[in-house]
């Protein structure tokens, strides 16, 4: 009897591992896995889906020779939410984050003036990817891989990737790629696929720059006016990021950005790094390491209302900061609303 009892306690242990849903989620950027860390809590089986080599998304951390590294993307973010508060504490406890206590003006001109500090300022240590290192963790993440449209066959989502091959079916589709991406996804949800489509993406274009010596500024981070910047930061000034030189990134102006959009990287890199001159009023010399990086879809100016957008009937969705305010909290909040939507019933 006891071996029977066993039996039958294997085989409804195995019928409850086939019998669970499964979610497939494209992008791993912060938004996809926070969404995806909360469905597989439920229970189910989740797959994220990642077309670069780590995560992270605009979030990332670009590494170079002689240890350098650059927060190429997103530089900090603030905490207004309630529920992310909590997850913010979390991670602070865990030492994936930490508070900037640099210095920031407003930069017009080549004159700084004081910014107020009426937040803290956040940042993941030692990369702003550590935020999405730790929330990655423990998931399924296929790395590299580039989904096409999904089609709906019966009750189920079937996925390829771009050289046609099979990735499998689920039970539920979301994506948390940028819009225009996003739009190409949902080719199966029309009504959802309108709603990506209407909305736009600045592009941005970061110069990442490094010197043996410092510039000597008076400031380790600026919003830049009336120029073709728009923000610059001393790197090195964040937590754990010390690497025995000085390392600038330098974001331009979503204006600019659009209207080079299609420039070489060298060619914004040239003109990014004058810009920078002019601004700062630093004496120019050749920086020890430079390149270029162009978020084609970095910046929503005028993101949707809504927190996520979900098809109940089609089981299919959409998340990010386009849904819900170009902030790594929108960006998360997003997430979280889109794995309520998938959980109920």
């Amino acid at each position: 009897m006891r071996a029977l009892s066993n039996c039958w306690t294997l085989f409804e242990s195995i019928q409850m591992t086939y019998s669970r849903p499964k979610l497939a989620v494209v992008g791993a950027g912060i938004s996809g896995l926070i969404c995806a860390r909360q469905v597989r809590a439920a229970g189910w089986d989740v797959t994220v889906y990642e077309k670069s080599r780590g995560v992270g998304g605009r979030m990332g951390t670009r590494r170079a020779d002689d240890g350098l590294r650059f927060d190429h993307g997103a530089q900090y973010f603030t905490v207004r939410d309630a529920e992310f508060e909590r997850y913010v504490q979390d991670w602070v406890t865990h030492g994936s984050v930490a508070v900037w206590d640099g210095v920031i003006v407003d930069l017009a001109n080549g004159q700084a003036s004081p910014k107020p500090r009426a937040t803290p300022r956040f940042i993941g240590v030692p990369g702003m990817n550590a935020v999405c290192k730790h929330l990655a963790t423990g998931l399924d993440i296929q790395f590299q891989t580039r989904v096409v449209s999904p089609r709906r066959e019966g009750d189920l989502w079937r996925l390829r990737n771009d050289d046609g091959e099979s990735l499998g079916e689920f039970d539920c589709f979301v994506t948390s790629a940028p819009a225009p991406q996003s739009a190409d996804l949902l080719a199966s949800a029309p009504e959802l696929q309108q709603l990506a489509q209407a909305t736009t993406m600045s592009g941005c274009w970061a110069a990442m720059v490094s010197f043996p010596e410092s510039l000597q500024l008076s400031f380790d981070g600026a919003f830049v006016h009336e120029s073709p910047l728009s923000w610059i930061a001393c790197n090195n000034t964040k937590l754990q990021r010390d690497c025995g030189q000085e390392c600038w990134v330098l974001h331009a102006s979503p204006a600019w950005t659009n209207q080079h959009i299609e420039d070489q990287a060298d060619i914004a890199l040239v003109r990014l790094i004058d810009t920078f001159w002019q601004g700062t009023g630093a004496t120019p010399r050749t920086p020890s390491f430079a390149a270029a990086h162009r978020w084609r879809y970095a910046i929503p100016p005028e993101p949707l209302n809504d927190r996520c957008l979900f098809d109940a009937h089609l089981r299919i969705g959409a998340c990010g900061d386009w849904c819900n305010g170009p902030r790594v909290e929108g960006a998360f909040l997003s997430g979280m609303a889109m794995a309520d939507r998938v959980l109920t019933k």
